[in-house]
């Protein structure tokens, strides 16, 4: 089985605090760390885990964090085909307090590939499934050419005119630059599926049937909540590339997103295939 991501990738800079500063407030950081996360780099892990290994289509910066971005990458089992920009890598700051609630600051012009841009687009004909965070037209009649494809409404700049229909758009029902109506925004997808946290999701097929699913049973207490939602696109990229049906991708997908709230950070709490029983590819 074959996967892939095609979007983007930022530079994160983690500060574990017991809750956010107030306004003129001075709040001090219990622990920090940094490391390449952002939506893509998240999924593309999670597709690393699951299948054996994973391929990234980016875009990254000429600097020092760029450079790191792809080496800590690689160090996850994930092949990055890169354009390489020329100025900074993207920038990030989350604040993770002590209920696991992640917030975030960019900083930065956000960074993703071009079907221009010299990368093996002809490879994602190959795949079962490609996760689509970012990118422009071209890049996403590229991943189009995939068995299965998988965005998020963070990618609308591609999505909209661009004539392509998605296999699934995935959704947070909680977050307000998520929740507009896909049609309207000229947007086609054969399945929406809306999660909804701990209350699991929501889905609704091309003929306007929904159906739901139940969030996953923690493994433990929730450590952080950055990057659960991409985790669970990548399991439901997983999944429907691997030709599981709908309940079965879906309840691929929110073990990935439980899994990745009980560990500190992006990736410490993923679950591989061997984690959740399924076949090693």
């Amino acid at each position: 089985m074959r996967f892939a991501v095609v979007g983007h990738v930022e530079w994160v800079d983690f500060l574990q605090v017991t809750r956010l500063p107030l306004p003129g407030e001075i709040v001090e950081a219990d622990d920090a760390w940094a490391e390449a996360a952002g939506g893509g780099a998240v999924a593309a892990v999670q597709l690393a885990k699951l299948a054996g290994s994973a391929t990234f289509f980016t875009a990254l910066g000429n600097d020092t964090r760029g450079r790191s971005a792809r080496t800590q990458l690689q160090r996850h089992g994930v092949e990055v085909e890169a354009a390489v920009r020329n100025g900074p890598q993207r920038r990030a700051v989350a604040f993770l307090d002590a209920r696991g609630e992640r917030t975030i600051t960019l900083m930065g012009d956000r960074l993703v590939p071009s079907g221009r841009d010299d990368l093996p687009w002809d490879r994602l004909a190959e795949m079962d499934g490609v996760y689509f965070t970012g990118g422009d037209t071209s890049a996403l009649d590229f991943a189009r050419t995939a068995r299965t494809l998988v965005a998020t409404p963070r990618a609308g700049d591609a999505l909209t005119g661009s004539h392509v229909v998605l296999d699934a758009l995935v959704r947070s029902g909680h977050d307000q630059g998520e929740e507009d109506d896909p049609e309207r925004l000229g947007w086609s997808a054969r399945m929406i599926v809306t999660t909804r946290s701990s209350q699991g999701g929501t889905y609704t097929d091309p003929e306007g049937r929904t159906g739901s699913f139940e969030a996953a049973p923690l493994a433990g207490p929730i450590a952080d909540g950055y990057g659960a939602g991409d985790s669970f696109a990548g399991g439901l990229t997983f999944g429907m590339g691997s030709g599981m049906n709908v309940n079965a991708a879906l309840a691929v997908a929110a073990r990935c997103g439980a899994g990745n709230l009980t560990a500190r950070g992006p990736y410490a709490g993923q679950p591989t295939a061997a984690d959740l029983g399924l076949p090693s590819w």
